[in-house]
């Protein structure tokens, strides 16, 4: 067995960069600056970046909202979140989740033309339209004052994405990129509702 040989069976196995086909700026969108590239659960580690990401938003968005803020104010219900018997929608997560949703499809699109793939692992802006998506049920105020909630809404998410039950397997079908980032969003809404009723569980 020559050389070439045993560097074929024995050696590591090389991860394809399928990425690299694409222009850089699709690229860094769609694995969400990078955290897609990873080697092993690519999907997990771009549901982690959105999940870690989401702090320092819902913390800058407070600020800007009220600069008298910080984070030893007692947790209430923030006068921008709509709350009703225990169920909160909070507004900036549901257009977060919906600008990124829009707004990558058409990057979405053009990396699995030049890359000649159907929905990669690496592409994963979907699983951070799910992560915001999911924390659109929770209060901004409590994702700086209990961060745990995070972990909760990237658990709930990664069930919902892994499993697909309830129909979201079937949004996979939608044409394309459409096909791509739907399901995540529905898996999102999902994992949303059941923090709902978690909270509504939780004050009653």
């Amino acid at each position: 067995m020559n050389r070439e040989e045993l560097k074929e069976k024995y050696g590591k196995k090389r991860v394809p960069h399928e990425w690299r086909k694409t222009d850089k700026l699709t690229a860094l969108i769609v694995t969400f600056f990078g955290s897609g590239m990873s080697p092993k659960a690519p999907g997990t580690m771009g549901s982690l970046a959105a999940a870690i990401v989401a702090y320092p938003m819902a913390l800058v968005i407070l600020l800007l909202s009220d600069p008298s803020w910080s984070r030893t104010t007692e947790w209430s219900i923030p006068c921008f979140s709509f709350y009703w018997d225990g169920f909160f929608i909070e507004p900036f997560f549901i257009n977060a989740a919906l600008f990124v949703f829009f707004a990558a499809i058409p990057f979405v699109k053009k990396a699995m033309k030049d890359t000649g793939t159907e929905d990669p692992g690496w592409i994963v802006i979907d699983e951070v339209c799910g992560i915001f998506m999911a924390l659109a049920f929770v209060p901004l105020e409590f994702i700086i004052a209990q961060p745990w909630i995070l972990a909760v809404a990237f658990g709930l998410f990664r069930f919902f994405d892994i499993l697909k039950p309830l129909g979201i397997h079937k949004m996979e079908k939608l044409p394309g990129a459409w096909g791509v980032m739907a399901d995540d969003l529905l898996g999102g809404l999902y994992a949303g509702i059941v923090i709902a009723i978690g909270f509504i569980i939780a004050i009653k």
